[in-house]
């Protein structure tokens, strides 16, 4: 929570042959959130899931929602997408985890009549 204060969380992010920390940056309303959380231990962890559980999770509320054919990965690069009116294009691949920033082409679809307005 302390992070929180200063508006980024610690994440450790990889996969089974290389783990990383790394630190996103926290939006006010996401800063208002996790004040509402019950106090975590130092050091802790703010919500006990493991990706195997984030997935159960994900599938449960979009079946309840009567959605087909969504992908938690959709959800990513809608945010994505939204978040492209915010932030340059590096800065957006930092608070992704992007590397190589030509991995947002595949992420951030903005239109044309959305870049002409950007334009004025």
């Amino acid at each position: 929570m302390r992070n929180a204060l200063l508006r980024y969380a610690r994440c450790q992010v990889g996969n089974d042959q290389e783990w990383h920390w790394r630190s996103v940056p926290l939006s006010t309303a996401a800063v208002a959130l996790l004040k509402g959380l019950p106090n975590v231990v130092a050091g802790g962890a703010c919500f006990a899931l493991t990706s195997a559980n984030l997935d159960v999770l994900f599938r449960r509320v979009r079946d309840r929602a009567g959605i087909k054919n969504l992908t938690f990965h959709d959800s990513r690069h809608e945010a994505i997408t939204r978040m492209a009116s915010k932030l340059d294009v590096l800065s957006m691949a930092r608070v992704v985890g992007h590397k190589d920033i030509r991995m947002l082409q595949i992420s951030y679809n903005e239109t044309a009549e959305q870049l002409a307005q950007r334009l004025g």
